[in-house]
């Protein structure tokens, strides 16, 4: 007889970008509330973890199925035997409840994992980061403007690159899969981690599941208000105005062509500084932005944060992004695109939205908060300690397990 409550998790990443840090997160509170918990996970996208944990697959496995998604596109249904020996592991943990957060990349073949799921009679929550769950084979669609999720993919317009073969199109075959198997599973709870996301799902084939949102939170204790002077000295950026984005890895969908755009309109007063970056792209970036290349150091990050002026996140592909959370704690005000979940981070008192692309409204916005100073370090961070305060937010988490836990018993 099992003395304590267990719960399983299964994640692309532990303890490595922000999915991963939320796992790490939700799996600590819920030790200290009495569950013992198991981490199921990829080999590729890790980092040191305080949480038992597993690894689904192998370097090279992982490596093979990325091979047979990019060329035949069979992203998410092959690594069968490794998901076999997963539920396995599962059926000898017992767990009381199952969390999955992404289930996408390359490390988990969907079709056993639900067939299994739905055999079983125990609480499902998926935490939704973005909008795979109900698409062929995208996490976004609003890049392309297309709707075809809504009745059934086919003919698939997505970027080419992380799940997209250039061979092949089974988006259609992937989205009936995805509608016969995921909503037959009982007791499966959908946790969208944005209002935005949310919306959709009440026109796609899981409208009909159980719905909570709950947004993501960051550690208010690393992420706070610093000096800065350190930075700024480093940088040569004593009296200019910083302008700080924050990505990983940076591309032309998370505005790194706009921010060169930027550029050109701002004066010399102004320095744009942006962190994630490749040391390729630190090499080759325009007179006037400053690169740095990825940093695994959250304190020095809360650094760059803090010595900013303004945090600028001109991200085109977004659910709700952990950096804008992370610059509201460290006091930075925000300017960002009115791009997917985003502007649910900002109030009139900690930041502004602009129109997708209308770049000559964020220059005119920067010169705006720089001649007035209208918003007040002390509101953005009081705005994150009130809303995204990562205990407060992940312990809901907790609530709904115990919560579900007690209605299936």
């Amino acid at each position: 007889m099992k003395n304590r409550k267990r719960l399983l998790i299964i994640s692309g990443a532990i303890n490595f970008g922000a999915p991963g840090k939320i796992v790490e997160q939700i799996g600590l509170l819920a030790e200290k509330d009495g569950y013992e918990v198991l981490v199921a996970h990829s080999t590729r996208n890790e980092n040191p973890s305080q949480l038992s944990h597993i690894h689904i697959t192998t370097f090279w496995q992982e490596i093979r199925h990325a091979l047979g998604a990019r060329l035949f596109d069979l992203h998410g249904l092959l690594s069968t035997r490794q998901t076999e020996i997963l539920i396995d592991k599962i059926k000898a943990f017992e767990p009381d409840i199952i969390h999955l957060h992404n289930i996408h990349g390359y490390f988990l073949n969907f079709r056993v994992l639900f067939e299994y799921l739905k055999t079983i009679d125990i609480p499902i929550i998926w935490t939704l980061h973005d909008c795979w769950a109900f698409t062929g084979r995208c996490f976004h669609f609003e890049g392309i403007g297309c709707e075809k999720w809504k009745t059934e993919c086919h003919d698939c317009k997505a970027e080419k690159g992380y799940t997209v073969s250039p061979f092949y199109d089974r988006s259609q075959q992937l989205y009936n899969l995805k509608k016969s198997l995921i909503p037959s599973v009982r007791n499966l709870t959908l946790v969208p981690v944005s209002e935005w996301l949310s919306k959709f799902l009440k026109d796609s084939f899981l409208k009909n599941c159980n719905v909570t949102v709950i947004q993501n939170g960051v550690d208010l204790n690393v992420f706070r208000p610093l000096n800065g002077d350190r930075l700024r000295v480093k940088h040569g950026l004593h009296s200019k105005f910083v302008i700080l984005g924050v990505a990983a890895p940076w591309n032309k969908r998370k505005g790194l062509d706009d921010f060169f755009k930027l550029r050109e309109l701002l004066s010399d007063d102004y320095a744009i500084l942006l962190v994630g970056l490749s040391q390729k792209q630190v090499n080759h970036l325009p007179k006037g932005i400053i690169g740095i290349t990825r940093t695994e150091s959250q304190s020095e990050l809360a650094e760059y944060y803090s010595m900013s002026d303004v945090f600028c996140n001109l991200t085109y592909l977004d659910t709700f992004p952990t950096v804008n959370l992370e610059a509201l704690a460290c006091g930075t005000p925000i300017v960002t695109y009115r791009t997917g979940g985003s502007p649910e981070a900002v109030n009139e008192s900690t930041g502004i939205i602009i129109p997708q692309g209308d770049i000559s409204a964020i220059a005119n916005t920067l010169n705006e908060i720089k001649s007035q100073a209208r918003f007040k370090a002390a509101d953005c961070r009081k705005h994150a300690e009130i809303h995204f305060n990562k205990d407060k937010q992940f312990h809901k988490y907790i609530e709904l397990y115990n919560r579900l836990l007690s209605s299936n018993n």
